[in-house]
């Protein structure tokens, strides 16, 4: 009798989260190709469905089903926080370089901060959180990865401190934290007031984080508690009073939209009965409430949560294989499309006065470069990175 590895046996039970992860990188594409190639098109579509936050939704719910189960599984942090950062940092770097040639030839412009407040800006995206230290971004997609940076933080505090089976009353809080607090928060509030000031809030999160990291890899009793506190605390804070955009209430319901992908991994391997999973629910219903007034929005909340559900029915269904390839090299597709819709812009600054068969040609082109672009990245960089992450974790395995 053949006998599968048990690796194999779960990356084809994983098939169908590929498959979203696919599908979501394609629809954020097209979302940012609407203003360089097809800009007639942009604001008709968006009035109806906003596609970007659709595929960022997608996105988030698939990582709040599959990473806390990575953490549980290994029930190692030390080992999780070396597996994410030969997953995030290879490729964002490959993106930094990309946007920095871009800048170089004159193709794009770096924001003027990066003139006047370059350490501020440097630290914050190393540490990943410049969203939520009210910074721009270097490129416009990597304010998601401020978000999903939070997410590991608050697992690794509480499953630090045995609470991380909470996930359903995590999405609840954080979905009730931005219905009431929804337009009423203040947006950077820690980073106001001027360079020195973004630069000190800065110095100090990153060596906080680093600290209540660094603590709960290697301390132990009180100390990896205290380490874990102090990490919950500065996320739940920057999310609170200092976020650029999508603005506090989105990004708190971002969270609980995580959360509540972790609630339906729960329900689904039996940790919790679908009763309580179900009271997950509520955060599309609030997202589709607070952004009334935006069907745009509305409706993409409402299709991303239906299209999960979907995929997670239809689970051990065989995945197109398109899909579960795109899956595959969905990070780097994510982080170097906007490079190339750089260039693209670049070149035809008044897209509307260029003949349509050419738009459509230059769109074609542009996705199969992303493609064979994202297919070299993956090979050449984000699977070498991830092998010498699984070296660091088991030495010799």
């Amino acid at each position: 009798m053949l006998t599968v590895p048990a690796a194999t046996r779960q990356a084809g039970r994983m098939a169908w989260l590929d498959a979203l992860r696919g599908l979501a990188a394609l629809i954020v594409v097209f979302e940012h190709t609407l203003q360089p190639l097809l800009p007639g098109a942009r604001m008709p579509v968006k009035a109806v469905f906003e596609p970007g936050w659709y595929g960022v939704t997608v996105f988030f719910l698939v990582s709040g089903y599959i990473v806390p189960a990575s953490l549980e599984r290994r029930g190692d942090v030390r080992a999780f926080w070396i597996s994410r950062f030969f997953r995030l940092y290879p490729p964002l770097v490959v993106c930094a370089a990309g946007m920095a040639l871009l800048a170089a030839m004159g193709w794009d412009e770096l924001h003027v901060w990066w003139g006047s407040r370059p350490l501020s800006l440097t630290v914050g995206h190393l540490t990943m959180l410049q969203n939520l230290l009210a910074m721009p971004n270097l490129v416009n997609v990597l304010w998601t990865l401020s978000y999903e940076m939070a997410f590991y933080l608050l697992l690794t505090a509480m499953f630090t401190l045995g609470a991380h089976w909470r996930s359903t009353a995590y999405a609840l809080a954080l979905t009730a934290a931005a219905v009431a607090g929804a337009g009423a928060l203040p947006v950077a509030l820690l980073s106001a007031g001027g360079s020195g000031r973004m630069l000190t809030v800065t110095l100090v999160v990153a060596a906080l984080v680093t600290a209540g990291l660094a603590a709960v890899i290697t301390g132990t009793g009180t100390v990896r508690r205290a380490g874990a506190i102090v990490v919950g605390a500065v996320v739940l804070g920057l999310l609170a009073v200092n976020q650029s955009y999508p603005g506090p209430w989105q990004g708190l319901l971002i969270l609980a939209t995580m959360f509540a992908g972790t609630a339906l991994y729960r329900a689904e391997q039996g940790q919790i009965p679908w009763s309580r999973a179900g009271w997950a629910a509520l955060v599309p219903a609030a997202g589709i409430w607070l952004a009334r007034g935006d069907l745009g929005t509305q409706t993409a909340e409402a299709a991303a949560w239906l299209t999960f559900v979907a995929a997670m029915a239809l689970r051990h269904r065989r995945m197109p294989r398109v899909l579960t390839w795109l899956g595959l090299v969905s990070y780097s597709v994510y982080l170097l499309h906007p490079l190339l819709l750089e260039g693209v812009q670049w070149f035809w600054p008044e897209p509307a006065a260029v003949p349509l068969g050419a738009r459509l040609a230059a769109l074609a082109g542009v996705v199969a470069a992303l493609l064979g672009l994202s297919a070299l990245t993956w090979r050449f960089v984000e699977a070498p990175a991830q092998r010498l992450g699984r070296r660091l974790i088991t030495p010799g395995g």
